[in-house]
């Protein structure tokens, strides 16, 4: 009996594989994922390390981080390309239904922390900007307007909004430096940013594994990857989801982040606030505008995605099978109710839990993509393998909860062994999950089981 692997109306293909009549040119998919270069994050973390770490620190680290990314999300690429997989979906082949239903929680809850965080910005700036516009009325403006955006999918809306605003976001980077040097000279005191008694010498380490916590662009790279074509598989393993795209969310952003931090004198130090002040400062009305559009493209990722991912997870639990654009209201709705209470610390703490998992799921994934590579990638069986997967493979999850919980501890440890928490998380997950899964069936080749050990 043939399986059916798809439907007209599941445009995001949450219960299936993408097929081929479901992917995107490459621009499309560009313009698409480069929402995520714009965040706020990307320029003003780097220049708060910098203070902590040294500036050269912060630069070596994230140049670090630009080979792992690239290399990490190219093999990730080039297998959600292959199989058309979403990350539950995937997650339900090697975990089972409580592991694709713990991946997708995970997935959508940490896209609404980052949603809260990078609304709050344009919430402050257009507060800041217009002091007769209170914070809530803001937050409020804020959510209202982001919910419509992702009601459509990423094939027939969010490439066009995002590859409008592009050029917009990157002509104001330009015009931050230019009118921070016009304004205040250049200075070389942004490449000696760091502490009054020097920079730690493993300062580059720290600042590693600090991305290593950001993770959770695997997921999203495999969510955006599984659209693209396969003839064009090379050019997004290398350019748009590689080493491009992360030398210039990482590098270019970093520097221009820590020239201007380092330029401009920021009322009460230098975090994502203070950075917008100072630039609307600068700026003005450009400034507001630039604070919109890098935050509103960041948005569109994350409220779809979290959009995305919530209503798998409760069509999987509850068997709730509602349109994502309910589900797009429900995180409005949740990332207003966050906005309100101010629980920013809170949720660092818990993204920091969470980033453990992430990393964990990461490393088993890597693991199994290694196993999987000569692997039947067939929509129809692969959409076979999701239905019949069990309720649960209890190895592989007992490895993915082991090495999470491992980091937890590590980051209660604190000092020295929270910079470690990362790393020794990902090493247990991938060491443990290449020893269970000599005794799990991989992938097959031409539709048929097979295990590791043969």
């Amino acid at each position: 009996m043939a399986t059916k692997i798809e439907t007209n109306d599941d445009e995001d293909f949450s219960s299936c594989p993408v097929p081929e009549s479901g992917r995107m040119g490459r621009l499309s998919l560009t313009m698409a994922w480069w929402a995520l270069c714009s965040a706020m994050f990307w320029l003003m973390v780097p220049a708060t390390l910098a203070l902590t770490l040294g500036t050269k620190n912060v630069l070596i680290g994230l140049a670090l981080s630009t080979a792992a990314y690239a290399l990490i999300n190219a093999a990730i690429t080039r297998f959600s390309i292959r199989t058309g997989l979403s990350v539950a979906q995937f997650s339900q082949i090697v975990f089972g239904k409580i592991g694709a239903q713990l991946a997708t929680l995970l997935f959508f809850a940490t896209a609404i922390y980052y949603v809260v965080f990078e609304g709050s910005v344009i919430a402050v700036a257009i507060n800041a900007y217009y002091p007769i516009v209170d914070m809530n009325l803001a937050y409020l403006i804020v959510v209202c307007y982001s919910v419509p955006l992702v009601f459509g999918s990423v094939q027939h809306w969010l490439d066009k909004f995002n590859g409008v605003l592009l050029p917009f976001y990157l002509i104001g980077l330009g015009a931050a430096v230019v009118m921070t040097l016009g304004e205040y000279g250049y200075s070389d005191a942004w490449l000696n940013l760091g502490p009054a008694n020097g920079a730690p010498a493993d300062g580059w380490w720290h600042c590693f594994t600090y991305f290593m916590g950001v993770w959770i662009v695997m997921m999203y790279t495999w969510d955006y990857a599984r659209f693209g074509r396969k003839e064009d598989s090379t050019y997004h393993a290398k350019i748009n989801f590689g080493w491009v795209f992360y030398a210039f969310t990482f590098m270019v952003n970093a520097i221009v982040g820590i020239f201007i931090a380092g330029t401009i004198p920021l009322e009460g130090g230098i975090n994502e606030v203070s950075a917008v002040l100072g630039l609307l400062k600068l700026m003005g009305f450009v400034g507001l505008a630039f604070v919109w559009v890098s935050q509103t493209r960041i948005n569109t990722a994350s409220f779809y995605l979290a959009s995305v991912n919530m209503q798998m997870f409760f069509k999987s639990t509850l068997k709730l099978n509602l349109p994502k654009f309910i589900w797009a209201v429900v995180v409005g709705a949740i990332v207003y109710f966050l906005m309100l209470q101010n629980v920013f610390t809170f949720i660092l703490q818990a993204l920091s839990y969470q980033g453990t998992f992430v990393v964990a799921w990461v490393a088993i994934a890597l693991v199994q993509i290694y196993l999987s590579r000569n692997a039947n990638a067939n929509a129809a069986h692969l959409t076979a393998r999701i239905e019949r997967a069990p309720i649960a493979k209890w190895r592989a999850l007992g490895v993915w909860v082991l090495a999470s919980a491992t980091g937890i501890c590590l980051i209660q440890a604190q000092g020295v062994y929270a910079s470690w928490s990362a790393p020794a998380t990902a090493l247990i997950a991938a060491a443990g999950y290449a020893l269970v899964a000599r005794r799990e069936p991989v992938l097959s080749v031409n539709g048929k089981l097979s295990a590791v050990a043969e």
